[in-house]
Parts: C-alpha cells; structure tokens; sequence
C-alpha cells in the first residue's frame, strides 16, 4: 500500500541521513576529514485526476536521497613539531600511490618514514613528487615516490672556489704583516688551514702569501702561492701581480683578472691535488678586498667544500621542496612534493583511510607543484584537521531525528487505519 510505502522511504532516507552526520560526528578528530551533508529529493508523481480547468491532480511516491555532498572546506592547521607532518594551505591534494597500485589522493598529510627512508601515509601507500639530481628539482620529469636519505652519507666535496671580505689598515707602518686563515677541504673531506699572509711592501702595496702547512704534504715541504697586491687611491684593489708575472687589471672587462688560480700537489692523506679559486670580486662585480684608514680585519670567508656528512633531518618547504640536512651543515633538495586537483570535486570516489580516487564524474587529474596553478602551499611541521562543525552537526542531527519520527508516526498511523478498517469488515 502507497500509505506505508510513502513513510517508508522518508525513513529509509532520514537513516542515511543520520548516518551522514553519525559518521562526521565520529571523524570529526580525524586528520583532515571531509565532512558531508544529505540531500533529498522527491519521488516520481502519478496523476489521479484532473481540475474543471484541466490542471492535473497528482499524488507523490515519497522522497529519496539525491546526493551526499562532500564539504571540501579547509579545516584548521595545527603545529605538531613532527618533521613527517605536512599540511596543505588551500587547494589542492597530495598525490599517492597506493600498495594495490594505480594514483589516489589525500589531504591527510600525516606522513611516516620506513626503514629504508621511503614516504608513506598512514595506509602504506606512496607519496609522490618530482625528483631532484644534484640537489636540482625537475618538475618536467615523471613523479616518483619521495625517498629520504635516512642513514646515507653525503660525500665529501673538495673546495674549488673562496673569497675573503676584508680591510688591510692603509695607515699601517712599514713592513707590517697582517695574518689570516681560511678552512679548505680536500677531495677525501680533510680539512686544511690555508694560511694567507699580507705583508706591506710599498706605498698602497702588499705581497700576498697563500699557504699550507708543511705536514700536509707527503714530502713535508709547503710551496706557498705568492705574488703582489696594489690599491688605487680610493682604497680599492686594483692590479694583481703573481709571482713571475706581470699586473693585471682587477675587474670583469676582457683581460682583467677575477681571481687567484692557487694549487697544492701531493697532499699526504692521498687526496687529489687542491685546485682553487681565490675571488677577488663580490656579487656586485667590485673587489671585496680593500686598503683604507680602519683597523685590518676579516669580515667575512666563503668556500664551497666540505667534509663528509651523516644525515640528520629533513625539512618541507612551501613549495613542496624536500631538503636534506646532514652532519656537516650542508643542505640537500632531494625532491619535491606534488599536488593534485580535479575540476568537479564532488565526482571524486571516497576510499577510507582519507584516500580519494578520480573518476569519470570528477574529470581527469593535474598535477602541478604547490603554489601553482591555484594550488595551495604547504606548511611542515603541522596538519590540517578536520572541518566538521560540531554545532551545525548537532542542528542537523535534530532536524533528521524529527523527520524520522514524523515518518515513524505516519506509519503508526496508517497501522491504525489499516486496523480500524479491518475491524469495519468484521
């Protein structure tokens, strides 16, 4: 009978309701769960008759549920302190591959790292990104899951290239000698002291002495790299004299010299031979080597080697990037997260675990670095929450429960009815 029919499905869809908000209730906790709302619709109509002026009388079949919409709000960050945490600020999701193969998505960024310093979620699946080579990003490669250099050493790099910053007093009195020292790596990751001396020579100019020490050499004699500095004027570094050579302009124009070629052979670690670049000249393009009347001092070193290092930690920027940091200070970009977007969110296929799947409905995925192609950024460190309101869940759970007794007392009632017309018979 339509009578019972009727409740029925307002029933059976103010269940599915109360099941909806049953269930963002319980995950209101969980790392960036969606919640979702329950939509009806009616049922299809039959027409039992007809007005005098032709307008249709019809009767309705019930209601139905038209859809559960997913809320894709953003729901609060929190800071967790843990490196392995990564939240998404704004659109986008976390591109994974899952055990059972294929791509999915997450917001949950609650991360872990295995043994082997791979990046998974919370269920085993994948975190992709773009690979880097040397420390360099290619967004137009492939993705590839993200693999953290846990228990890897970094190799050592020889230095190839210093500069130093500094003032030698043009007030300083004859044959004065101004000492100084810069920490230089070999190919192994030894550390030598590079000894530079400036020595007064003249009117506005100093010889220059680079050197190591005599017990770094397997013969035991250190040849020092020397040659003549001269100032202009002003103060400033102007001509370079080598030993045996002539003076060259100090500057970037063709002919002029840049920098101090400076080389030691036949270190006693076994290491290969030194070859460095000593730069006279800042980013700017001027010496950074000057004479004027301040006390000598050195302001600031540079050198690009290092000895080798253990890996400590890693850190995630806004951008997705990945970088490494290892015992002996150095930085290492090893990838870079990936995010993913559809056009119709609500045609996503929801997985549990906080997975998502793209289907027909939703349309086909991009995948973009953070920050592009109205992607959201990224914040290390923290996760998103879940965007569930306690309080609208509550209004609607009200709103379900009296549906569900409206259509729990149609039913009673048409029982009675059923019941008063069979005792009619009898």
């Amino acid at each position: 009978m339509a009578s019972f029919f009727i409740p029925l499905t307002g029933l059976e869809s103010d269940s599915t309701a109360l099941n909806t908000i049953a269930n963002d209730l319980s995950n209101m906790n969980t790392t960036a769960f969606k919640g979702q709302s329950t939509n009806f619709s009616d049922l299809f109509y039959q027409q039992i008759g007809a007005t005098g002026s032709g307008d249709p009388i019809e009767l309705g079949a019930g209601v139905k549920v038209a859809s559960n919409e997913t809320t894709y709000s953003q729901g609060s960050i929190n800071a967790t302190g843990n490196a392995t945490d990564v939240a998404i600020n704004g659109n986008g999701f976390f591109v994974i591959a899952p055990t059972s193969g294929g791509q999915e998505f997450t917001r949950a960024g609650d991360f872990s790292l295995t043994s082997t310093g791979a990046l998974v979620t919370s269920g085993g699946g994948a975190v992709m990104g773009y690979p880097a080579v040397n420390g360099v990003v290619n967004t137009n490669a492939p993705l590839s899951a993200i693999n953290i250099p846990v228990g890897q050493v970094e190799q050592p790099k020889a230095t190839t290239s210093m500069n130093m910053t500094l003032n030698i007093d043009s007030a300083s009195p004859a044959n004065t000698v101004f000492p100084t020292d810069i920490t230089v790596y070999d190919s192994l990751g030894d550390p030598h002291t590079a000894s530079i001396t400036y020595a007064q020579t003249g009117i506005n100019t100093w010889g220059y002495s680079v050197a190591l020490p005599a017990a770094d050499f397997a013969n035991g004699v250190s040849v020092p790299v020397t040659g003549t500095m001269a100032f202009d004027a002003n103060g400033n570094l102007s001509t370079i004299t080598p030993a045996g050579g002539a003076a060259t302009t100090v500057g970037t124009a063709a002919g002029d010299i840049s920098s101090i070629p400076l080389a030691f052979n036949g270190l006693a670690d076994k290491a290969g031979n030194l070859a460095i670049s000593w730069n006279l000249l800042g980013p700017s393009g001027t010496p950074t080597i000057s004479q004027v009347d301040t006390a000598s001092a050195v302001s600031a070193t540079t050198q690009d080697g290092y000895s080798s290092g253990q890996y400590q930690s890693f850190t995630v920027g806004s951008d997705g990037t990945v970088t490494a940091t290892f015992s002996n200070g150095q930085k290492l970009n090893v990838c870079q997260l990936a995010l993913g977007n559809v056009t119709n969110l609500q045609g996503l296929q929801l997985l549990g675990d906080g997975d998502y799947a793209a289907t027909l409905a939703s349309g086909t995925s991009s995948i973009a670095p953070s920050g592009t192609d109205g992607l959201g950024t990224l914040q290390d460190g923290a996760l998103e929450g879940s965007n569930v309101n306690i309080s609208s869940e509550f209004s609607d759970l009200i709103i379900a429960q009296r549906g569900f007794e409206a259509n729990s007392k149609t039913v009673t009632t048409f029982d009675t009815i059923t019941q008063e017309t069979i005792n009619m018979i009898h």
